[in-house]
């Protein structure tokens, strides 16, 4: 015999079981190793694959934003691979899904796994805050560079800062950028440049390579050290397709050492240029007012011959008063049509203000499952969560019936 319990719709379901998938904290963020299967790139730039053991397969997706911060590392049908995302139902099929935010080979899965350990630990504690991020400055002229001066990245700096800003004063702090000794070194290039008190900008950079190579900039100890320097930084490190957590900490990051030079050298031609037309601006407004005042003198001096000074001061004086009293009243007249224009658009957004209705009594409602404001019944089923805002705050209640219009117009009558 069936139940008398109102049956749930497949949506309904499908919303409950969704809910209780993406609230687990345990599936919000979770590594899984298994080998790629049906590995199917789209035209808007997702790709869409699975992943599978010997037992089980779970698909997954990869969407366009992560998969051009994925670096070097292309998957491909067959990989053994460890994937980093989260679990996520789709609710047209009804199905649950792993959404890949970052995908590495299975030999290197420890790297990876302690790259999203860190990247998760440093958000946390705020190191890659957007409001920590200090503006580069437009005429730096002693640049501090932390490379190596062995490397092609420090002749590329050098190349692109003699061609631009050759005014500008280079001083390189040589370290390691690869292998277990480089994070040390690296820090203490760095810790060498912010005790000068000269350099205005900081580009810490390195050629490109594989996930090994650029490791060092990944380390806690360079991480922290980038985020802990008093001179503004920018990170140049690897190709435009590497991404380190350096890259995260620095104020700036640029896709190459390059074009971390391009971003910190002003252009001196273009400079040269803008003072040449700024100059020739100045002269001009310089000749033009030489002119009118020379034409004001010549008017005044034979004024002055036709008329007594005192007498003609005395006039201007009172004609100064005059035109004083004027631009006061002007001035008061304009601040006081400025208020009233200020306060009618007051009163009209106050008037508009859709929480306003609130301080009488009313209220918004909202389902709770989703947020979405609810504006008639129908929008509306039984047992549905809701929540009423109200003018101090929300009331958490649940729907036990509805009733249309015309079901209350008839009770009333």
């Amino acid at each position: 015999m069936l139940s008398t319990q109102e049956p749930l719709s497949v949506s309904k379901l499908t919303r409950i079981i969704k809910t209780l998938i993406e609230d687990n904290d345990q599936l919000a963020g979770v590594y899984v190793e298994g080998e790629i299967s049906g590995f199917r790139p789209a035209s808007s730039g997702h790709v869409y694959f699975s992943l599978k053991d010997s037992k089980s397969l779970i698909n997954a997706a990869m969407w366009k934003q992560s998969v051009e911060r994925q670096g070097g590392y292309r998957p491909k049908e067959g990989d053994q691979v460890i994937a980093y995302g989260r679990i996520e139902v789709y609710e047209p099929r009804g199905s649950y899904q792993l959404i890949v935010e970052r995908i590495e080979p299975k030999g290197l899965g420890k790297r990876f796994i302690e790259y999203e350990r860190l990247r998760q630990q440093f958000i946390a504690e705020g190191l890659f805050d957007p409001e920590r991020k200090r503006a580069l400055p437009g005429f730096p002229m002693t640049i501090g560079v932390v490379t190596s001066r062995d490397g092609a990245a420090l002749q590329d700096v050098l190349k692109v800062l003699r061609r631009r800003f050759p005014l500008g004063h280079v001083i390189v702090s040589h370290t390691l950028v690869q292998g277990e000794d480089a994070p040390p070194q690296i820090v203490r290039a760095i810790q060498r440049i912010n005790r000068r008190d000269d350099v205005d900008v900081l580009i810490i950079c390195r050629g490109g390579g594989s996930l090994e190579d650029l490791w060092a900039f990944n380390d806690e100890r360079v991480v922290r050290a980038v985020a802990a320097s008093r001179i503004p930084t920018i990170a140049g490190v690897g190709h435009e397709t590497d991404t380190t957590l350096v890259d995260f900490a620095a104020d700036e990051r640029a896709p190459t050492p390059s074009a971390a030079a391009e971003r910190v050298s002003p252009d001196l031609k273009t400079v040269r240029a803008t003072l040449v037309d700024k100059y020739r601006r100045l002269q001009a407004i310089m000749q033009v007012t030489r002119d009118v005042r020379a034409d004001a003198l010549a008017r005044a001096t034979l004024s002055l011959e036709r008329e007594s000074p005192a007498a003609r001061i005395n006039t201007l004086r009172q004609q100064l008063d005059d035109l004083t009293l004027t631009a006061a009243r002007l001035v008061r007249g304009r601040l006081l049509l400025a208020r009233e224009r200020v306060h009618g658009r007051q009163a009209a957004l106050l008037g508009r203000d859709p929480y306003a209705p609130l301080a009488k009594g009313y209220a918004l409602v909202r389902r709770r499952e989703d947020g979405a404001l609810v504006t008639r019944t129908g929008d509306i089923s039984p047992g549905d969560a809701l929540s009423l805002e109200l003018r101090d705050g929300r009331v958490d209640v649940r729907a036990e019936s509805r009733r249309y219009e015309g079901e209350l117009n008839a009770k009333k009558t």
